[in-house]
Parts: C-alpha cells; structure tokens; sequence
C-alpha cells in the first residue's frame, strides 16, 4: 500500500493526486469492512484519538467519532463550549493538556481559517482539519470526490457545478482543489455577492444562472446559505434566493439530461433544494454520509500506520 506524502490531514491543496488515489483505495476496503455484520477492525486499537470541536457539527462528529470507533481506537470528545477555553484559555495550551493524557490524533474543527495548520506547528500530535472557519474542510472534499466516482468511475473530465454560497463555503473550496487535481470540470453558480472576486484564479468556471450551470453539468452539488457566517445581507430574501437558485423537480425534469444531486449538510429544505429533489432517485446525498465513514476511517488508519513507521 502507497504511503501519504504529507504526516496531517491540513487541506486539500496539501495533498498529491496519488495521496487521493491512495486515500480512495484504502476507503475502498473499509466500505467492505462497514458493510459486514461485524464492522469492527482492530487497526487502531492501540491509538487515543480525541475529538476536539470548538464549532457546532452534527454530521462530521459523528462520521469522524464512528470511523474511530470501527477502528477500534479510543476516543475523548471534546466540546468547546463547556471547556476552560470558555474561560480564556489558549487553543495551544488546551490541546497540549489534551496531548499530555498521552493522545496520538487530533480531529478539529475550528471557526479561524489557519487553525489546524497552527495546530500542527505547535503541538505533537496527527492533525486531522474537519473545518476550520470559511477556509476548508478537506475530508468532505474527499468523501465528494469519492461518492461521484463511485456513481461514474472516474472523476476526468466530468463536469461539476457547485451552487450556492461559495463565498463562506470551506466545502467549496476544498471540492474546487480536489476535483481540480482529479481532472474533473468546475463551475460555481450563485449570487454575485456570494462568489468571490478572483475565483477564477482557481480555474473554475463562474455563472449567476442556475438553469445554466444544470444545462452545462453532470453533477451539481447543491449548498446551504450560510446565514452565521454572513454579517451583511447578501440578498433581498430568502423567497428571491429560492426563486433564482432553489431547485425543484420540475426544474430538474424541465433540463435536457439527467443531473446527480449532492449536498453536505445540513439541507435546508425548500431553499437550496425541495424535499422532492433531496429524497428523489437522483441525489446520491445518503450515499455520501455512508461513503464520509469510509473516507476517514481510510484517511485516520493511513496517517496512523504512517505515524507508527516513524516511532
């Protein structure tokens, strides 16, 4: 089995296209492992990882929590809002009390942009980023990545719009890096006010018409208005919003081909996408929670294995 290139999970544009391929290849056999009667592995029996959030999560905390518990690792969950931090404490020196109950892993999610990299430069531990702020959110990336070449084998030269509020999305960041190195087509579609100025820079495509973006793609992956990470109003109202990017079935019926629906959660139903397209047989968005326990049961075992090669 190929090693990883780099000793964290910080970001995608971190990471090789071999690093993803490897990550894929490995998520491969744990979807085997999670689908058997016994979902249990021993490959981190021997591994303390501790879970530390500092932002709200229902989705990734339990995805990374269940990952480390089919591998059998021991696990300490972490909640900000009812630590020392709440009293003035430094993300340092709460993660290096973390560390001194001998934990080998950090699973983080945190709202500054650069945290985990910080992270990863003052403490001694694997650091694995499950968000941190509008920056990126790398194993989301991967278990997209993942889930669209499941549906069509492989990710070259298909095209995927990502619609919505790019502007406070770290999943779009980290989807535009991935399918980028993958060889895949982007396009982002929203608001004005919600696609960043020099977003182009990246290589993406850019439109302000839905209907467009779902004539020109295979794939469109469906996001949420971040209202708490937004301080301005960025649109006249949530009824023109949906109006102008909210897709409907009828809408999806009305396109000259079939086009697969993902989201990352949490849905808003009835902005973004209508419970009809959110439960229809074209939104793969249950395989993509199934295929994020993969992911980082693949992405935690591999920066483990390579961790213990070093001791």
């Amino acid at each position: 089995m190929s090693e990883l290139s780099v000793d964290h999970l910080l970001g995608i544009k971190y990471l090789t296209k071999e690093d993803i391929g490897t990550i894929f290849q490995t998520a491969d056999q744990f979807k085997e492992v999670i689908n058997r009667p016994i979902k249990k592995v021993p490959s981190l029996r021997d591994i303390t990882v501790a879970n530390l959030f500092f932002e709200n999560s229902t989705r990734t905390r339990l995805s990374f929590e269940l990952a480390e518990k089919r591998l059998s690792a021991d696990v300490i969950n972490f909640s900000a809002s009812s630590s020392s931090v709440s009293k003035g404490e430094t993300l340092v020196d709460t993660v290096n009390n973390i560390l001194s109950m001998k934990v080998d892993m950090v699973v983080m999610r945190h709202p500054n942009p650069g945290a985990a990299v910080f992270l990863s430069q003052n403490v001694e531990s694997i650091i694995i980023n499950a968000g941190d702020g509008a920056h990126e959110h790398p194993t989301q990336a991967l278990l997209d990545a993942y889930s669209i070449r499941e549906k069509y084998g492989d990710l070259k030269g298909k095209k995927i719009a990502i619609v919505g509020d790019i502007l406070h999305s770290r999943v779009a960041l980290s989807n535009i890096f991935c399918l980028k190195l993958l060889e895949a087509e982007v396009m982002v579609c929203g608001p004005t006010t919600l696609i960043p100025k020099h977003i182009d820079s990246l290589g993406v495509k850019v439109s302000h018409s839905l209907r467009e973006a779902l004539e020109w793609c295979d794939i469109a992956n469906m996001l949420r208005v971040q209202h708490e990470r937004q301080d301005i109003k960025y649109f006249p109202s949530i009824r023109e919003y949906v109006q102008q990017f909210g897709v409907d079935m009828k809408l999806l019926n009305e396109l000259s081909k079939p086009v697969t629906i993902m989201h990352p959660g949490p849905i808003n139903r009835g902005v973004e996408i209508t419970s009809e397209v959110a439960d229809s047989d074209q939104a793969i968005i249950l395989n993509q929670v199934e295929n994020g326990v993969a992911i980082r049961m693949a992405v935690l075992y591999l920066l483990a294995s390579k961790r213990k090669m070093s001791f």
